[in-house]
């Protein structure tokens, strides 16, 4: 047992001997550990650089916001709004000259269906802050609803229209508030909205940068959740309707704006009393554009919340 033990502790110091020596052989031998340590120091470097520009985006103030354009700047909005005596008459133009007064850039020229102005509307307009021009013309007799005639056996409007339509054009007749016409050369949109209908204020704001003629959904008119433009790559396509899909331009009132300069190119271009029903939008439209080159707005016309909205089956 001895001689056992005495050859095992040999044979542990014969090899501790030779790691020893091994190791002192080693010590004496060239490293080739550098590369990875000048990789470490590298990314400490580049985590240290980052850090400093981080701390530099920190320090640096932030960007003033964008500015919005000057109102002298936007071209103006002429909003076209037919009135006529009733009940409720006071009551829909005070709404509608309080929207209208939230928007920049707008010219509202309220054409009265009377042989003079009335008081009523020649104060509420006074009173409304807006820059505005009022007009009068009497829809002739054999144009006008008899009691208890439907509202499409002679649409409303269709003088009015057009003598604010006359107006733009330089052929007078302003009985208040602004008289002259735009100079030649303005910029602007013309937007016809009847009094009895609600507007969203992003709806103007889309249609101000209209180079011809630009639509989008209007919602709970004839019969219709909503009643708009079909839009594919950006084009109108089609008409989402349930009246005469086929007319030349199945629209609402509400549903389009025309530029300034392309109705005063168009001089003969007006609303036709005549027109079958439901083609009165398609009397002025069909001298103006081809329904292919229509601009669809509000978000390729999928958005109804940011337009007009109309009262089902009336029209003006």
């Amino acid at each position: 047992m001895k001689l056992k033990l005495k050859n095992v502790f040999l044979a542990y110091f014969l090899v501790s001997i030779a790691g020893l020596l091994y190791a002192l052989v080693q010590l004496g031998q060239p490293c080739d550990c550098l590369p990875p340590l000048r990789a470490a120091a590298e990314q400490l470097r580049q985590k240290d650089l980052r850090i400093s520009q981080l701390q530099a985006e920190l320090r640096r103030p932030p960007p003033a916001p964008a500015q919005p354009p000057e109102p002298e700047a936007l071209p103006t909005i002429y909003v076209v709004t037919p009135t006529y005596a009733r009940l409720v008459q006071k009551a829909e133009l005070v709404r509608l000259s309080q929207t209208l007064s939230l928007v920049p850039r707008l010219h509202w020229l309220l054409v009265e269906d009377a042989e003079s102005p009335t008081p009523l509307v020649s104060g509420l307009l006074a009173a409304s802050g807006l820059l505005f021009t009022h007009l009068v013309v009497l829809t002739p007799k054999a144009q006008r609803l008899r009691e208890g005639e439907p509202g499409w056996v002679h649409p409303r409007g269709v003088e009015q229209r057009n003598k604010a339509l006359d107006w733009l054009r330089g052929r007078g007749g302003a009985v208040g508030g602004e008289k002259d016409p735009p100079p030649p050369g303005t910029q602007g949109v013309v937007y016809f909205a009847d009094d009895d209908n609600t507007y969203s204020r992003e709806l103007f704001e889309e249609m101000r940068w209209t180079r011809g003629v630009s639509v989008w959904p209007v919602g709970l008119v004839g019969g219709l959740r909503f009643e708009g433009p079909q839009v594919q790559d950006g084009r109108v396509v089609g008409f989402h309707t349930a009246w005469e899909p086929n007319r030349p331009f199945p629209v609402d009132m509400a549903g389009f704006a025309v530029a300034l300069p392309l109705l005063l190119a168009k001089p003969n271009a007006q609303f036709d009393s005549t027109a079958p029903r439901g083609h009165l939008e398609s009397s002025l439209l069909s001298h103006l554009v081809d329904p292919k080159d229509l601009e669809p707005r509000a978000a390729n016309c999928t958005r109804t919340e940011s337009c007009s909205v109309a009262q089902a089956g009336v029209q003006w």
